[in-house]
């Protein structure tokens, strides 16, 4: 997996201050991406051990609330098992931080079993999520005013309620 960008102190991808892991791939190519370059797999830098090191070490601050993951396409099949692993220490290391992650792709079409985005590690990363931003970027639908998102179609999803009741439950944060 590539990366393009780790943010320690990020304050616009999720609640409180972050950090955040921006990686590389995506096939998804919406018209008028804020981060285009971010398509190509190979873009930015390979991501390695140290890389891993350097965002744990960036998450220890009491201060820094947690990790967001965007890209690119953090849920590319190409992507998961890197991130997969990635949460498992963030969870062990710092039980009480939560995890954002943003996705063009759509939770129950893609990310549910059987759907497009589905392998063996999406379960595991799904319930190390506390917050999925899903859904494609509509530049139609651009409105600077939602929270955490974009475009209107985006949502929100608190995901322990979400895996807990088995259906979608949008978190405080939609409104």
């Amino acid at each position: 997996m590539y990366y393009s960008n780790i943010k320690k102190w990020d304050i616009a991808d999720g609640a409180g201050v972050r950090v955040t892991l921006f990686v590389s791939g995506c096939t998804n190519c919406c018209p008028g991406c804020f981060q285009p370059e971010t398509w190509d797999f190979c873009y930015g830098q390979p991501y390695t051990e140290e890389t891993q090191e350097e965002i744990l070490k960036a998450l220890e601050p009491e201060f820094i609330q947690g990790l967001t993951l965007l890209g690119g396409e953090p849920m590319e099949i190409e992507n998961q098992a890197v991130l997969a692993e990635l949460l498992e220490k963030v969870r062990e290391r710092f039980p009480g931080k939560d995890i954002w992650c943003y996705t063009g792709f759509t939770y129950e079409e893609d990310l549910c079993r059987g759907g497009r985005r589905y392998c063996n590690v999406t379960d595991r990363i799904l319930g190390m999520i506390d917050v999925l931003v899903d859904g494609r970027f509509i530049q139609e639908k651009r409105n600077l005013m939602l929270n955490f998102r974009g475009s209107e179609n985006q949502r929100i999803i608190d995901m322990p309620a979400t895996l807990q009741k088995g259906q979608t439950v949008l978190s405080k944060w939609n409104d």
